[in-house]
């Protein structure tokens, strides 16, 4: 069993954030996981310009460091999201790769996953970006466990107090993987989303008539199966 954290802080080994996610992998090592901690800042991720090649054959006309970081991610069992606030919402390092993963959502690639997000803020937005994240989880067709935001305001000892609950958090991933619970809202929204995205799937069968026979035998592609 692997478990996969991508954190977007960009202050390499002193954030605080990636203390946080460092923990939840710890916990599912304890717990047995093989563990993967990706830095988006010490990568070349381009921004998306929503040219729609990747909808033709799954590849992005970039060639810079995402398909490998992607690729670690669908190797993984279980997914971490982690990223500090900045001005109410995720780092710009975390919201560029989450544009690039546009592909990615529309063919459910992370169907069967289940992931957590984690957050760190001076004093408010937390919740809020680790909703958001686990959002993206669901939008990728993960299902989310749950997760934590910390605030830390100027205490540079505040983040310790959260290395329980943060490796409580990993090793709930890893007992998830290995028991698969059901979260029916989060099932129910997905089942929607992928509603949506089978036009996408149906409208480039031709080009992709693997992915398409894929999604006609998970069963997701409504009338035409």
């Amino acid at each position: 069993m692997k478990i996969c954290a991508v954190q977007g802080s960009p202050r390499g080994m002193g954030s605080r954030t990636r203390k946080l996610a460092r923990w939840v992998l710890d916990g599912a090592a304890d717990a047995g996981a093989e563990v993967d901690l990706i830095d988006l800042a010490d990568l070349r991720i381009t921004p998306c310009t929503a040219c729609g090649s990747c909808s033709l054959d799954g590849a992005c006309v970039f060639n810079d460091d995402f398909t490998a970081v992607y690729a670690r991610m669908i190797d993984a069992d279980s997914l971490v999201m982690a990223s500090p606030v900045y001005i109410d919402g995720v780092t710009g390092q975390m919201k560029i790769f989450i544009d690039r993963l546009a592909d990615a959502i529309h063919y459910q690639t992370c169907a069967g996953k289940y992931g957590c997000a984690v957050a760190t803020t001076w004093g408010s937005g937390g919740d809020a970006v680790v909703a958001y994240l686990n959002h993206v989880l669901n939008y990728l067709g993960a299902l989310a466990v749950g997760g934590m935001g910390v605030a830390l305001g100027d205490d540079p000892e505040a983040i310790y107090g959260a290395e329980e609950a943060a490796r409580d958090l990993g090793r709930r991933l890893v007992e998830a993987v290995r028991t698969r619970p059901s979260y029916p809202e989060q099932e129910a929204e997905i089942a929607e989303n992928r509603a949506c995205f089978a036009a996408i799937v149906r409208e480039n069968r031709d080009w992709r008539p693997e992915e398409y026979e894929r999604w006609v035998g998970m069963g997701w592609m409504g009338e035409e199966e």
